[in-house]
């Protein structure tokens, strides 16, 4: 039998009768933590975890350690009670994972409910509960690469314990809320000695007030912050009562918007334009979640549905992170799961080309192409032989009979070029392209600025003049 006592987060005062009859009769009594006001004044001797959170290498550790130590003692046929900060039933991970290791082992469970550490907290900041407020242990948001929180919403972090969680906390929420933003540390919430900190979030681990006992209030930032508000704001858009441009629209009529978003994220990358970019990746994905609402008023699939997908692909194809492969085999790891898949859902290519996208841009296309031929042995032994191929492709243009000939064989030198730039190891060959119309969009800029200053237009300009003001620019530019 396992009894797991709620303390409640005050003094003695405030536990219930039943609480304190149930650890005056333990046995064997453990408490998650002796830094509680009521650990001094309990009727009996316990066991205290304190030493595992000093020792354990990760929070999972500390959790296993303690639930390994009581289920132990309730399998010898001893009747354990456990006590715990607050409620049993809130913000208690280590009892949530009691009770499914007693389910199994059919030992009984009996929970001794308290005040939790939630209604003093907000009592302390004067907040309200009803508001959307999220309920999480630091510990799992500390272990965590990114907080999985939504940030329009307020929360409240349990357990922040020692000053290391907190900079591991910090770093996790560092990753969607700004440094300055303002935090509040609650300490001892419904003890006689509760305090609060209000302070910017960098600075949470360097409060030398922290213990057992600290948990962190988060407020929320702008109700505009969060992807549930996106998802929320196309849904109304493609509403009976929202707007009629956005009702019409198809996944077929959405095409071109995707590809001009595309390219305009790519130009604000090639710019070097962070408030751009961060303007654009936004209207980018304005596409995919229209995509998504149109698949959910079809019933196609869900937003949740595409983020799942996502994510499993990610975990299966990275088994050098989640998993026992090793890092230097990453690349090839993937290509060889990726074909997995594929063959797994029947979607067997009959040639080693298929999988590459024809409806990408032609240069992206016919690099892939060449680099796919080349990884299996279809490819000049040196540089040598590319430079050839592209004199030869060139005489071919000059002695073609035909312009219809003549425009085939420029083709054939493109796809010769494009391959030229992957013996140089430019993966992007659309960047290079972009390099040379920026390039040529500046010198043309330069001489249209030179023929205002004289009172001309480009059109006024004869080749000659065109020419010198262009070499011009050109020697600008390479000063």
């Amino acid at each position: 039998m396992i009894t797991i006592v709620g303390l409640g987060p005050g003094d003695i005062e405030d536990l219930s009768l039943k609480a304190w009859n149930k650890l005056k009769a333990a046995k064997t009594l453990y408490l998650r933590t002796s830094r509680h006001p009521c650990a001094p004044h309990l009727p009996v001797r316990f066991i205290s975890f304190d030493h595992v959170y000093e020792s354990a290498a990760s929070f999972a550790e500390v959790y296993s350690v303690i639930t390994e130590r009581i289920m132990r003692a309730a399998q010898q046929g001893r009747d354990v009670v456990y006590a715990v900060p607050g409620d049993p039933l809130v913000g208690e991970a280590t009892v949530a994972q009691l009770m499914a290791l007693a389910k199994t082992a059919a030992i009984d469970v009996e929970i001794v409910h308290g005040i939790s550490f939630i209604q003093p907290c907000l009592a302390q900041i004067s907040r309200d509960a009803l508001d959307g407020l999220q309920i999480v242990d630091a510990l799992t948001v500390a272990a965590a690469s990114h907080p999985p929180l939504n940030p329009t919403l307020p929360t409240l972090l349990a357990q922040v314990h020692s000053r290391q969680v907190a900079s591991h906390l910090k770093l996790t929420l560092m990753n969607q809320y700004p440094d300055e933003f303002r935090v509040q540390l609650i300490h001892a919430a419904g003890a006689d000695h509760a305090q609060i900190e209000d302070l910017p979030l960098y600075e949470i681990d360097r409060s030398s007030q922290i213990d057992m006992m600290t948990s962190l209030y988060l407020p929320p930032l702008d109700k505009l912050s969060g992807f549930a508000a996106l998802q929320n704001i196309i849904a109304h858009l493609r509403s009976p009562q929202g707007c009629p441009w956005d009702r019409r629209q198809t996944h077929q009529s959405l095409r071109p918007y995707l590809i001009e978003e595309t390219y305009e994220v790519l130009q604000a990358i090639d710019e070097n334009d962070p408030q751009a970019l961060c303007e654009e990746l936004g209207d980018l994905l304005l596409q995919i979640a229209l995509h998504a609402q149109i698949a959910i008023d079809e019933g196609e699939f869900f937003m949740a549905d595409v983020l799942r997908c996502l994510n499993q692909k990610l975990i299966r194809r990275h088994p050098h992170v989640w998993g026992d492969a090793s890092a230097k085999d990453a690349a090839a790891s993937w290509q060889a799961i990726k074909q997995a898949e594929k063959n797994q859902a029947g979607q067997q290519h009959q040639s080693l080309l298929d999988s590459i996208p024809t409806a990408a841009p032609s240069l992206f296309v016919a690099h892939k192409y060449s680099h796919q031929a080349a990884k299996f042995g279809i490819d000049w032994p040196d540089i040598r032989g590319i430079e050839a191929k592209a004199k030869e492709e060139m005489n071919e243009i000059l002695t073609a009979p035909s312009d219809e000939d003549k425009v085939k064989e420029i083709g054939d030198l493109i796809f010769v070029l494009v391959n030229w730039l992957r013996w140089l190891n430019v993966d992007d060959p659309e960047s290079v392209m972009r390099a040379a119309n920026a390039k040529f969009y500046r010198r043309f800029r330069h001489v249209e600025q030179l023929a205002a200053q004289n009172q001309k237009t480009i059109a006024d300009l004869s080749l000659t003049q065109f020419e010198t003001w262009w070499r011009q620019a050109k020697r600008a530019e390479d000063r």
